[in-house]
C-alpha cells in the first residue's frame, strides 16, 4: 500500500494510466489481502488464498512468501532482545471458568468473595455477568506472566471463542502489557479441532508452548510443555470424569510457591539460559529451543532403567503406551524384563512377579503417578512417596 503509484490520463512515453495498472497487478506477488483486496496491487481475488490472521484483522489473510518474511524479520528483532516466542493456553493452564448455572451448593459461596473489575490486577476471582461465567485466575498467574514477559513474546491462543478468549486476556492483562492483538481464538484455526503455529508469527524452532492438552498439538508436539490441569471449579472436575472434590469444594487452592506456574517458570528460565548461553556462540538463528527443551526433560530421568509390570493392558504393545513414551521423553531407558541394570520396576500391584522381584532385590517399586509427577513437576520425585499396594484381588 505504501507503494502505490498515482498516474492520471497519458505519461510522456505513451503509457496509459490503465496500462501502467495492469503493468503493476502483473508483477506482483500478492503478498496479503484485506477484504479480498491486494494490500499492494489493489487487485481483487476472490479464491481465499492465504492464510487468515483475523486475530490482527478481521479481513487480513497473508501468503505464504509474506508470512516468511514476517517471521524471519521479526525471528531477527527478537533473539537480538535474548527474547524467544511463548503460546500460552487459557483453560486450566491460566486459569479456570465455570457457567453460573454450575455452581452448586458447596460452591455456593464464592458468589460473594469475587473481586471488584475497580482494580482488576489484585484480583483472582472474577464474576462475568454478560457471559454468565465465573473465572478463577490460577495462583502465581501475574508473577508468571510479569517474569516471562522479560524472556517471550507471548500469546494467547485458546479453543475457546474469541469474545471469550478477549475477556480472558483483560483479566490476566488488565494493563496490555503482555499480549497487545496477539489473542488467538477457535476462529483462528486453520484445521478442525486442532491448534497450529501457522497463525503464529514466529518461527517455530524460537517457539515454546504451554497446555494442559497434548492432543490438539499433533503437528507441535516437540514445542510443547504440558501443564497439570487446574480443576478449581466441580464442573472443571466432572468435565473431565473425576469422581472427587475440587478445589474449591475444599476451600482449598493450588501453593503459589511450588504450584504449577512457579515450577514451569523456573524450566522456562533454564531453557531460555541455555539457548541463550554464550559459550555456544552468538549465532542464535542457528538454534533451535526444541532441541533445548528435548536436552532439559531427557536429564529428568536419565539415570533411570524403568520396567512396568500390570500397567498396560493385556497384548498391548509396550513402546505404544503413553507412560513408555514418557519415561522416554524424561530421558529414562525403558525395558520388557528385568535384570541388574533395572533401577525401577513401575507398577500397579505389589504382587506381580516383577514388582515382588523389585522388593527383594533393593529397586524402586513406584506406582504410575510417580512418572507423571516427574513430567509435570520436571524432577525426579521421592519413591516413597509413590507406594504401590496389593490390589484387591490379592487380598
Amino acid at each position: 500500500m505504501d507503494s502505490r503509484v498515482e498516474v492520471q490520463g497519458s505519461n510522456s512515453n505513451g503509457f496509459t494510466e490503465q496500462t501502467i495498472v495492469e503493468a503493476i497487478t502483473d508483477s506482483c506477488t500478492h503478498p496479503g489481502f484485506l477484504r479480498d483486496m491486494c494490500i499492494c496491487c489493489g487487485k481483487r481475488m476472490d479464491d481465499g488464498a492465504g492464510v487468515a490472521f483475523g486475530y490482527i484483522h478481521k479481513d487480513l489473510r497473508l501468503g505464504s512468501d509474506e508470512v516468511s518474511r514476517l517471521r524471519d524479520a521479526d525471528v531477527r528483532t527478537l533473539l537480538r532482545n535474548k527474547k524467544l516466542y511463548l503460546v500460552l493456553d487459557l483453560d486450566h493452564t491460566l486459569l479456570n471458568s465455570t457457567r453460573l448455572e454450575d455452581i452448586n451448593s458447596e460452591e455456593d459461596y464464592l458468589k460473594s468473595q469475587t473481586d471488584s473489575f475497580e482494580d482488576i490486577s489484585k484480583g483472582s476471582l472474577f464474576r462475568l455477568d454478560k457471559m454468565r461465567m465465573m473465572t478463577k485466575l490460577r495462583p502465581y498467574v501475574r508473577t508468571f506472566l510479569q517474569e516471562a514477559s522479560n524472556m517471550f513474546e507471548m500469546y494467547i491462543y485458546t479453543m475457546g471463542e474469541r469474545a471469550y478468549a478477549i475477556e480472558m486476556a483483560k483479566l490476566l492483562d488488565p494493563g496490555s502489557l503482555y499480549f497487545n492483538s496477539r489473542v488467538i481464538s477457535q476462529a483462528d484455526c486453520t484445521q478442525r479441532h486442532q491448534k497450529g503455529l501457522d497463525v503464529v508469527l514466529g518461527k517455530d524452532s524460537a517457539v515454546l508452548i504451554l497446555d494442559d492438552t497434548e492432543a490438539v498439538w499433533q503437528r507441535h508436539k516437540d514445542n510443547l510443555i504440558l501443564m497439570e490441569r487446574y480443576h478449581y471449579f466441580s464442573s472443571s472436575c466432572r468435565q473431565f470424569g473425576f469422581n472427587c472434590k475440587s478445589l474449591s469444594e475444599l476451600k482449598g487452592d493450588e501453593n503459589e510457591a511450588d504450584g504449577a506456574l512457579a515450577t514451569v517458570l523456573g524450566v522456562l528460565k533454564k531453557i531460555h539460559s541455555n539457548f541463550f548461553d554464550a559459550e555456544h556462540g552468538n549465532d542464535f538463528a542457528a538454534r533451535d529451543v526444541r532441541q533445548v527443551l528435548k536436552k532439559i526433560r531427557n536429564e529428568v530421568l536419565g539415570d533411570c532403567k524403568i520396567v512396568f509390570s500390570r500397567v498396560f493392558p493385556t497384548k498391548f504393545q509396550a513402546e505404544n503406551h503413553h507412560l513408555w513414551k514418557m519415561a522416554e521423553q524424561l530421558g529414562a531407558r525403558c525395558a520388557v524384563e528385568v535384570d541388574s541394570t533395572v533401577t525401577h520396576v513401575v507398577s500397579t500391584d505389589a504382587g506381580t512377579e516383577k514388582s515382588r522381584w523389585a522388593v527383594e532385590n533393593g529397586k524402586y517399586l513406584v506406582h504410575p503417578k510417580w512418572l507423571e509427577a516427574a513430567n509435570y513437576l520436571w524432577s525426579k520425585k521421592p519413591e516413597q512417596e509413590f507406594p504401590v499396594v496389593l490390589s484387591k484381588k490379592r487380598k
